[in-house]
Parts: C-alpha cells; structure tokens; sequence
C-alpha cells in the first residue's frame, strides 16, 4: 500500500480526516508528529494525548534532553506503517491518538515550570484522555505524577532506570533529577509497596521501601522472571510507568546524560515491555533522550519504540 492508496493525503499530521488508522507517507518527509498522528489541541473522544516537555534543567551532568521530544518524534515515522509487533491488535486503527504537541513554558521562569506541567497533564485527564510524555529530563515525571495521582490517588510506580532517583532531599522547590522519587513517595503520591524499578545499577542506601529488580537480576534471572516479579507487585493498582533510556546500556543508546554500563539491552527491555501487558496503566513516560550525544539516532529510535509500546500498553486494557 503506498500514497496511492491513501486517497492523495499527504502531511496527514494536519489533514488527517479520521484520527484512526496507520500512516502511509514517506519516513523520510513531512511534519514530524508522533506516529503521523493529528496534531491537535481537541481533545475531543481522544483515548491517548501524546505530549513532549522540552525540559532539561533539572540535569546533574550533561543537558540535551529538551530536544528528547523532537528526536523522538522524527524517529517514529519509521513505525505506523503496520500495528506494532506481537500485540495483535492495532491501537492506531482501534484508538483515537492524537500530538498534543509540547508544553509551552518559560524557560527563564524554572521556578513556574513544575505547576505548569502538572496543569498541562490535568488538563488532558480532565477530557478523559490518557497520556504518553516525551521528555525532557526526568524530573517531568514528578509534576506529571501530581496530575495523576489527584485523579487516581496513590499510585504504583513502574520505573525502569539505572538510578533509583530517591535520594533524599527535603527542599520541595529544588529541581532536581536524582530527586523526584524520594519526593514523590514522601508526599504519597506514589505507593512504594505497591512500585517496582527495574534495571537499576547505582547504589543508594535507602530505596524508601520501593522494590528493586537490579540490572544484574534481569540479566541472570530472564525477563520473565522480572515481569512476573513485577505484576506480583503491582497486582491491578493504577500504575504509572516511566522509562529513563539510561535503563538501557550505552552501548545501545549513548544519548543520555548519566550513561551506566551493565545496562538492559533492547531486546530485553522490548520483552519486559509487551509482557507487562494486563497491568493496569494509566500513563507513562519516556525520558531522557539526549540525541546531541549519539550521531547513529539509536539512542531516539530507541525512545520511539519505548513510547510506542507504553501507547500498546495503555491501549491494551481498554479493548
């Protein structure tokens, strides 16, 4: 099926009639939505708003990451030609997904950046939508949690990562990506019995109860084994999951800001993705693409494919 067959749309981010349905357009031309899909601020029967935060000032090494939901976006236009592997179902036909496009914010003003996103993300759930984030840094996860949690409570948090990013910090203006975490749990946004991280390779000597599936373990022990760890966990609480791509090792994607060797490979991260199928998602993230850092575009490529899975994810409960 080519161009010819679409009935002569082209740029279907803008002239799209039906905002369901895969893509047929050239990967290497025309605007750069996530999956092609309609660019919008209606959010009118939409299931899934995906969004970029171009944020990138809460990093403790190297910035980059603000142009995250650029790359990650034009990395995409390799995927909607056909539904996503192994899911067997096709949630750009079956769901209505939209580019909600980024949230605008002043960069000069950091101080107002975390109450703008948490309003950005409450005005999607409030229209009935879910979303699927690109950052940006990590820190976005934390107001993004806020929004969430006012509607759902407390939340089970899937957080794949080499940091744990709990270490303490009592200052609640500071922003800070090594941080949000141990915020999040202290302001019991989010459950730490009831939240699992996974591919963590850094050392911090309190994980504020959260359960921890280290590199090490996946590797020896199987995806497998980690999926069905997690799900024991998580049982169907509303869950949030948030994929920093330094989960995977540098070798695969070099374009973070804290690289860690010893990381998950992609295959195993895919794995561990398509089996978490049946937890009870309700939104998710994927931060910390730095695509200054790697000249190949693995790094981004690998972002599309994460955030394609969390849209399966999101997707798969509400057939």
């Amino acid at each position: 099926m080519g161009l010819e067959d679409a009935k002569g749309e082209v740029d279907t981010a803008f002239t799209r009639k039906d905002r369901r349905g895969l893509a047929w357009e050239n990967a290497f031309g025309g605007a750069t939505s996530f999956l092609r899909r309609t660019y919008t601020k209606d959010l009118t029967g939409v299931d899934l708003a995906i969004t970029g935060v171009p944020f990138d000032q809460a990093v403790t090494h190297r910035t980059g990451t603000r142009f995250g939901p650029r790359a990650i976006r034009e990395a995409s236009a390799l995927q909607p030609f056909d539904p996503p592997y192994g899911w067997g179902f096709s949630p750009l036909e079956e769901f209505s997904i939209v580019d909600y496009g980024d949230l605008a914010f002043d960069y000069a003003k950091v101080a107002d950046f975390p109450d703008a996103l948490t309003a950005h993300i409450r005005t999607i759930l409030a229209a009935g939508a879910g979303t699927v984030t690109l950052g940006g840094d990590h820190y976005i996860t934390f107001p993004i949690l806020k929004a969430y949690a006012e509607r759902f409570g407390p939340l089970s948090l899937i957080h794949f990562d080499a940091h744990s990013d709990t270490w303490p910090d009592d200052d609640f203006s500071r922003i800070d990506h090594g941080t949000m975490f141990y915020k999040a749990v202290k302001s019991g946004i989010i459950d730490p019995a009831r939240s699992v991280q996974i591919g963590i390779r850094t050392h911090n000597d309190d994980y504020l109860g959260v359960h921890v599936i280290d590199a090490r373990a996946v590797h020896e022990k199987g995806t497998a084994a980690a999926v069905a760890r997690v799900k024991e966990i998580v049982s169907d609480h509303a869950a949030y999951v948030t994929f920093d791509i330094d989960a995977l090792d540098p070798s695969v994607a070099p374009g973070t800001g804290t690289p860690v060797w010893g990381g998950l490979q992609s295959w195993q991260a895919a794995a561990m993705l398509r089996d978490l199928e049946g937890i009870n998602m309700v939104g998710g993230d994927i931060v910390e693409v730095s695509p200054a850092y790697d000249t190949t575009g693995a790094t981004a490529i690998a972002g599309a494919h994460v955030a394609t899975e969390l849209m399966c994810l999101f997707c798969a409960n509400r057939r």
